[in-house]
């Protein structure tokens, strides 16, 4: 069930079939689906190899139409919708067994000067002042239940350190919306930007989906709700680096109608935003079969 650095560098490094033509693969780890960070993740890949290396990514907006299977490569198709003088335009298709399985757009614009303003970084614990792994597993993972427990053992390209782990100790508890959790990769990464772009939006699809169930208290992991990604906006602000940790603060303003809202902003631990991230979701409860 392994997946670290050098495999999340071979599934984003997309194979080229044909102008704006692209094709991926996902990792063999026993996964039912494709995880829905992997398919962001190669999209923009895909767009950004059409784009011309001076304009970086600002944003990009997806919709998740139906589940990935794992066992078969992803075709990814650009559309080049727009170059302009400051703006460039993509659109991308992800294909299997000939339907299409996610739709992104994602917009580029050349470097300039500006107003500049952003919202604080909360005031919470530093990385090196929370659990690290080898402290997780002895100390908080054996009274978790099993199903958080196993997702948190699993080795993973992007180490996760909760500011608060109440709510994993003690589920069932209604909380307030709210989760904050720093994120980097286990191992540096290349310099070429394109790559922290790409593995931030891989990792931006991790633990948001489960912040519009705290405040219900229930988790996509206790096995109690059916949960799927509908859709995922990300902007980029600043530059940053993917492998140096980052505060993921996270939101939800809003569930309900079996969805549910939630929103990240991305901050480096000096403070800077560096990106923002909204995502709805399906949360529907699951019943007991008859």
């Amino acid at each position: 069930m392994a997946l670290g650095i050098p495999e999340l560098l071979s599934i984003l490094d997309l194979e080229q079939l044909e102008e704006n033509l692209f094709r991926g693969r996902s990792p063999q780890v026993g996964w039912q689906r494709v995880f829905g960070g992997q398919v962001i993740g190669q999209a923009l890949v895909a767009a950004t190899r059409t784009v011309v290396a001076d304009r970086p990514p600002h944003s990009l907006h997806g919709y998740f139409l139906l589940p990935g299977d794992p066992a078969i490569p992803i075709i990814y198709e650009v559309e080049r919708i727009r170059d302009g003088k400051s703006f460039t335009t993509r659109r991308v298709k992800a294909i299997q067994h000939g339907h299409a399985i996610f739709t992104l757009s994602a917009s580029y614009q050349t470097p300039e000067e500006g107003l500049t303003h952003q919202m604080p970084m909360p005031d919470v614990p530093m990385p090196e002042d929370l659990p690290d792994d080898d402290e997780l597993k002895k100390t908080i993972l054996p009274s978790l239940p099993e199903g958080i427990r196993r997702y948190y053992e699993r080795e993973r390209p992007i180490e996760l350190r909760p500011v608060s782990f109440d709510r994993r100790v003690k589920p069932g508890q209604t909380r307030d919306p709210v989760f904050n959790v720093w994120i980097k990769t286990t191992n540096p990464l290349p310099d070429d930007p394109a790559i922290h772009q790409s593995v931030l939006a891989y990792a931006s699809d991790m633990t948001l989906l489960d912040t519009s169930l705290v405040a219900h208290g229930r988790s996509v992991l206790d096995g109690s709700i059916v949960a799927a990604s509908l859709d995922h906006a990300l902007w980029f602000h600043r530059p940053f680096r993917a492998d140096e940790w980052l505060l993921y603060a996270q939101d939800s303003p809003f569930s309900g109608g079996g969805r549910g809202l939630s929103r990240g902003l991305i901050f480096t631990r000096t403070g800077e935003l560096v990106a923002s991230v909204a995502q709805e979701g399906l949360i529907r409860v699951r019943r007991p079969k008859a």
